[in-house]
């Protein structure tokens, strides 16, 4: 069991460690937005490139979890959808590989929106 848990904590770790010196070092220009967006680009990029496969097969959810995981999903949905229907795929693929994520932070976006009141 630890063999499995060590891998995720540590790769896990390190992209956040990643994503926390993304922003500190590069204050004020680059805000979490930034970090968002890099690392699902990040991750569609390298598992399009076959680069990010061996790190999902090495460290589980500690590759899969964070950010760049979900831009992996969308890249593999994308490559495996255009080699089943063709061009269309591209379009759907990733998309469907995804469905769930994004509708379950669609639903607990929503849910917390109504249950907690921000503060101004």
């Amino acid at each position: 069991m630890f063999h499995l848990i060590f891998p995720a904590f540590i790769v896990g770790g390190l992209i956040c460690v990643i994503g926390q010196l993304m922003m500190d070092l590069t204050k004020p220009s680059f805000t979490p937005a930034h970090v968002l967006v890099s690392f699902v680009t990040g991750g569609a990029v390298l598992g399009a490139l076959g680069v990010y496969e061996p790190l999902v097969k090495f460290a589980g959810a500690g590759a899969t979890i964070p950010l760049s995981g979900f831009g992996y999903s969308l890249a593999k949905g994308s490559i495996e959808a255009v080699e089943k229907r063709g061009l269309i795929g591209a379009l759907s693929g990733g998309v469907e590989a995804t469905a769930v994520g994004i509708a379950a932070a669609v639903f607990f976006g929503y849910l917390m929106s109504v249950t907690f009141n921000p503060k101004g």
